[in-house]
């Protein structure tokens, strides 16, 4: 792939991180007792909960729905609720603003998670890589894109067995490997060093691979 390969793995990515503090983000804790305020501020209350509701909306990627909670939390009367409001709501107008993700082709989506990957957006890759392992699993640059994707987000032993998964479907791709960056945090591992570099004579190249980085 001819992109840099991020320094830290997937929980120190940026997308990952954002939404790990999603998973864990709480209704921002104000001077006083909030417990009070929900209890005296019906307005505070309705809130809380369109504020809640938006964050499990963006969690399972719902972005219309969780706009759609985030709005009226942004036009509410809780300022401190509201500033956070503004911040996902951006988050949501820029995954709608995506490209159109109606693929007429395996390799369109497949180059659209590469594109994904990219930028750094490792969980919506996953998504779509996953979606084309199911449909294609015969497709050996999918396993390729799978694999490599596995080695930047620190799942070493999967990475292994998908790339094993595209070399026994294309031998061609262990040669590829052997050359790509984003297998560089594999290099001292003998398993992966194995699977490139098998002590065998006869090993065919195979056909081109038909992926496209």
């Amino acid at each position: 792939m001819n992109k840099k390969a991020p320094e830290n793995l997937e929980e120190d990515g940026i997308k990952q991180n954002k939404v790990k503090r999603l998973r864990t983000e709480a209704v921002p804790q104000s001077r006083g007792n909030n417990a009070l305020k929900v209890a005296e501020d019906p307005r505070f209350a309705q809130a809380v909960q369109n504020y809640e509701a938006g964050l499990k909306a963006l969690q399972s990627h719902k972005y219309e729905k969780a706009k759609a909670y985030f709005e009226k939390v942004a036009a509410g009367a809780s300022p401190e609720l509201a500033d956070r409001a503004h911040v996902h709501l951006a988050t949501c107008n820029q995954q709608m603003s995506r490209p159109s993700t109606n693929f007429k082709t395996a390799e369109e989506q497949f180059d659209y998670a590469v594109s994904l990957m990219n930028l750094g957006d490792y969980i919506a890759a996953r998504e779509n890589l996953d979606a084309l392992t199911t449909k294609y699993p015969k497709l050996d640059f999918i396993w390729y894109g799978v694999a490599a994707l596995n080695c930047l987000t620190g799942r070493f032993p999967e990475a292994i067995s998908n790339l094993g998964e595209a070399i026994r479907l294309n031998p061609a791709n262990r040669f590829q490997a052997r050359n790509d960056s984003d297998f560089r945090n594999l290099a001292d591992d003998p398993r992966f060093t194995e699977l490139l570099y098998p002590d065998t004579s006869a090993d065919a190249p195979g056909e081109p691979p038909k992926w496209r980085y």
